[in-house]
């Protein structure tokens, strides 16, 4: 058996570098004990100081942006001053937007590059390394604007690592600038620290600012900033003593993001052409035009799933975005639940009036009832397609339909593929729709689709304190349409291999970019044409560009990287090829992968047709690990931004911790609630238990395997007066008796018992254990992770309460993230949920809390009255919680559990039968 003591130093880098200490011992080494409770406690007794050992003396972020193509390069230099090996975790938090080229790691003089291959191809690789034994990570992690690489490797003692990590973007333009974003935490001081960022742009730079989230006045200063007619320079480079955070700190203060905000000249109305090595690139973004009147018809979902926080931002977002409507529009809104329900039954003008009326009526907007997607869609094409019927709108305005909805139809048409087919046939390409999603439990490759295929897009709208902002701020970017129905024109007999030139809609403070390849051995002149419909009238602009013009243009190495037209034009490519697999034909999404797919390989980008492949030396093997790169769609449960995130690259231990929206499981937490989530009806049951303090119940117990966990409730240290009495778990006891082993988690320590050798540890430790047949790992004051071989998988999560509160103590929650190797005859006031289970819901009606409908549910034969409401998943956000909305049965869940909840108390916390 191979036992691993890990000793966690956080020093998560994400942008930058995060290191992992871990000190292995081997069975061959005949000093070792072969019991392994009497093994680990000799491990502990090692030197902690050996934690500090791995030493960041070297980190650098250097980027050039050649006309909005952006490469970034991050090399971090890392050294083990220990006299054992270390391990070393590299994190880099990167823009979504962006696609990894380039990785290295040099160590002994030896360079090992990652290398991009077709997804397959690369999962087939890592599989072989899995079973051949070796160390293989799969890679992949997604936040709200960012997502993570993260490499490790063993660091001999007193050795030295290189990391490098390329990537590339286009910086999109919005709201009149672009945004280059850099995070940057390396969590500890780095004796060589620097960012530097080059900006090189033909057009002319028309402003530059430069700050982080991190600066304060006192490093205001150290940001050094140069601005000529077309280049940029942006520096940040503190000194040691800069970067603490008190004067005799070691922690730093270099924690968050470094953000560079520009925008360029725009003096041609025709755009900007850039051509060089063969391929050009348009740049179009009109200014000074007269914006269009624009119709909307917001299309807003109040079902039940929308209670609590999403439809309390839901209607802050509207009053907002109703407050900035322009008078020229005109408006409409249809909110939806089980019915459509029209505010109006036409669309009207935005007068103060109305305005003032619209906003009486989202204030009256409560959660209720199923989610009609299909119907209300339809209803708000019918209120468009019957105002231009009418002849009631704007001359020369343009109409659209902004979705706001979890996205989850259940009730009228909810096959998701009609729907889609449905609204596709009835837009007719008339109108864009837009579609803002809330959360990660969101089918985000709904909506995207529905969005696609209607010229719209698709944007997830995170849950979080800026909700509100988040919708808002979308509204922004469409509220001032300055062109519709764009296309842009070129010699037929002079390019070929265009990206997209036609485009529905150009909104203020955006960008059209189109690319392609010039063909023919050299063009003399370059013309190209505008075509658009503007609010007076048809546009049309034409422009002239000879390349000889550009030869001298670009050629300062500092500013510029090679063959950036010609990457920029295949990063463009692919990104829209990618789109169109979601919308086209079965034949349009092969020829579209199978496109895709050849550019990402050719020009060495990870995508979501790709994977990196990164090899390096192991313990005389080489392991394998994969950087793959997530669609939004694939995001469920990405870390929040800023957030640390860990995924072990050993195959006997993967724990994937993820902030935000987690998938509900089987849990118990709080008061002590319980959380029990039904997959195949996509939805939750939750349900309370009130019962003395000092009772001890069986939460799980299986025959079969021998594995058992009991729980004992704690109360208040004193009632206060105006409240009930709350009790939590405060104390857990696991048994698998076919290990003989006893595992006891409080809120103060865990102690493991094997046979007679016992070891403890406290909520301060950072400890990680592995063996073939049990794994426990604790997170430093935050959670302990059990693992039984595959059968099995626990979290413990530690509550801490202000020590001088007057009433409240810590306590204990308790999560199932994996059953599936239990046997069917496991039970426990958990335990029998692990097994499939059905019910119905009708007969919603509102109950005492507007914002909580009760309803009649069909659940083992019994009908219950429930109550639709929410419980808190506290497994990654320990302070707030997780919103889980499910339907609670009352009575100490009777009706729901078998029997009443005073069968599940036994007499001992180990007791197993």
């Amino acid at each position: 058996m191979d036992w691993l003591l890990s000793l966690c130093l956080c020093l998560s880098c994400p942008a930058l570098l995060a290191a992992h200490v871990v000190v292995a011992e081997n069975d061959g080494d005949p000093g070792v004990v072969r019991d392994p409770i009497a093994r680990l406690i000799k491990k502990r007794s090692s030197d902690p100081q050996a934690v500090f050992d791995i030493e960041i003396y070297s980190l650098k972020v250097d980027c050039k942006v050649t006309s909005r193509f952006a490469r970034s390069v991050i090399t971090s230099r890392v050294v083990n001053r220990a006299n054992v090996s270390r391990e070393v975790f590299f994190d880099v938090d990167l823009p979504k937007t962006a696609f990894i080229t380039n990785f290295s790691m040099v160590i002994d003089g030896l360079t090992y590059v990652g290398v991009v291959k077709e997804k397959a191809a690369a999962k087939k690789q890592y599989q072989q390394a899995v079973s051949q034994g070796q160390t293989a990570g799969l890679v992949k992690a997604s936040g709200r604007k960012m997502e993570k690489f993260t490499v490790s490797v063993n660091i001999a003692a007193t050795k030295k690592v290189t990391f490098e990590l390329t990537y590339e973007e286009l910086l999109k333009r919005n709201q009149g600038q672009y945004e280059l974003l850099i995070r940057v935490k390396p969590k500890q001081i780095v004796q060589h620290f620097e960012i530097n960022v080059d900006i090189y742009e033909p057009q002319g730079i028309r402003f530059l600012d430069a700050h982080g989230t991190f600066v304060t006045n006192d490093l205001t200063q150290l940001i050094e900033k140069t601005v000529t007619e077309t280049k940029g320079h942006v520096s940040f480079s503190p000194t040691v003593d800069q970067q603490r955070s008190c004067p005799l700190c070691q922690t730093s203060t270099i924690d968050g993001d470094f953000v560079i905000n520009y925008d360029v000249n725009w003096d041609t109305p025709a755009g900007d052409i850039q051509i060089l090595n063969g391929y050009f690139v348009h740049y179009f973004a009109p200014t000074n035009l007269k914006r269009l009147p624009k119709n909307v018809v917001f299309v807003i979902d109040q079902s039940t799933s929308m209670m609590g926080t999403r439809i309390k931002q839901t209607k802050e977002a509207m009053l907002a975005i109703l407050a900035d409507i322009h008078p020229d529009d005109h408006f409409s809104i249809i909110s939806f639940d089980s019915t459509v329900t029209k505010w109006k039954p036409s669309i009207i003008e935005a007068t103060a009036e109305n305005i003032e009326a619209a906003k009486q009526y989202v204030n009256s907007l409560y959660a209720r009832g199923w989610t009609n997607i299909n119907d209300a869609l339809l209803e708000a094409i019918s209120m468009l397609d019957e105002a231009m019927k009418q002849h009631t709108l704007t001359e020369h305005s343009i109409s659209l339909i902004i979705l706001l909805s979890d996205g989850d139809p259940t009730k009228g048409e909810t096959n998701r593929a009609q729907i889609q087919s449905n609204v596709k046939n009835g837009i007719g390409g008339k109108y864009p729709l837009y579609c803002l999603g809330f959360g990660y439990d969101l089918d985000y490759s709904f909506i995207e689709k529905m969005a696609l295929e209607n010229h719209g897009v698709a944007r997830r709208i995170y849950e979080d304190s800026d909700s509100a902002l988040q919708m808002q701020g979308f509204y922004d970017e469409v509220a001032s349409p300055l062109l519709s129905q764009i296309e842009l024109k070129y010699p037929e007999n002079g390019v070929a291999d265009l990206t997209e030139r036609s485009f529905q809609q150009y909104y203020n403070g955006s960008e059209i970019v189109v690319a392609g390849r010039v063909t023919g051995n050299e063009l003399d002149a370059y013309n190209m044409e505008v075509i658009a419909k503007g609010a007076e009238g048809d546009l049309f602009l034409k422009n002239q560009r000879k390349e000889q013009d550009q030869e001298k243009t670009f050629e300062d190495p500092q500013y510029i990287f090679g063959e950036y037209t010609e990457r920029l034009w295949a990063y463009l490519t692919i990104q829209q090829l990618l789109s169109k697999r979601v919308s086209g034909t079965p034949e349009e999404k092969a020829n579209n992968t199978a496109r895709a797919l050849e550019l990402s390989l050719k020009y060495n980008f990870v995508t979501p047709l790709t994977s990196m492949v990164v090899t390096k030396p192991e313990d005389t093997l080489d392991s394998t690990m994969l950087a793959d790169k997530l669609t939004e769609a694939e995001s469920r449960g990405p870390p929040q931004d800023g957030q640390a995130h860990r995924v072990s690259s050993s195959p006997q231990s993967n724990y994937h911790y993820a902030s935000r929206y987690i998938p509900p499981v089987t849990s118990v937490d709080g008061d002590p609630h319980f959380i029990i989530p039904v997959p195949k009806q996509n939805d939750t049951i939750c349900f309370n238990v009130d019962e003395r303090p000092g009772v001890i119940f069986n939460l799980v117990r299986d025959p079969l395997t021998g594995i058992t966990v009991n729980g004992q409730t704690i109360g208040d240290k004193k009632i206060d007066p105006n409240k009930k009495l709350n009790t939590y778990f405060g104390r857990f006891g696991i048994v698998n008796e076919k290990l003989g082993l006893k595992l006891e988690v409080t809120t103060r320590s865990i102690e493991i018992t094997s046979g007679k050798e016992k070891m403890a540890f406290t909520w301060s430790d950072t400890v990680s254990m592995k063996q073939r047949s049990f794994a426990l790992q604790i997170n430093k004051e935050r959670n302990l992770v059990v693992m039984m071989g595959d059968s099995v998988q626990f979290v413990i999560v530690l509550h801490r309460v202000w020590k001088d509160h007057p009433f409240h103590q810590d306590y204990l929650g308790f999560y199932t993230i994996d059953s599936h190797r239990l046997s069917s005859k496991t039970h426990g006031l958990l335990g029998q949920f692990y097994h499939d289970l059905s019910f119905e819901v009708g007969e919603i009606h509102q109950g005492t809390d507007p914002e909580k409908p009760d309803a009649m549910m069909m659940i083992k034969g019994q009908e219950l009255t429930v109550t639709r409401g929410w419980q808190r998943d506290y497994r990654e956000d320990i302070k707030h919680g997780v919103q889980v909305p499910c339907w609670f049965v009352h009575h100490n869940g009777t009706g729901l559990i078998d029997g009443v909840h005073s069968d599940y108390i036994v007499s001992g916390i180990f007791k197993t039968k």
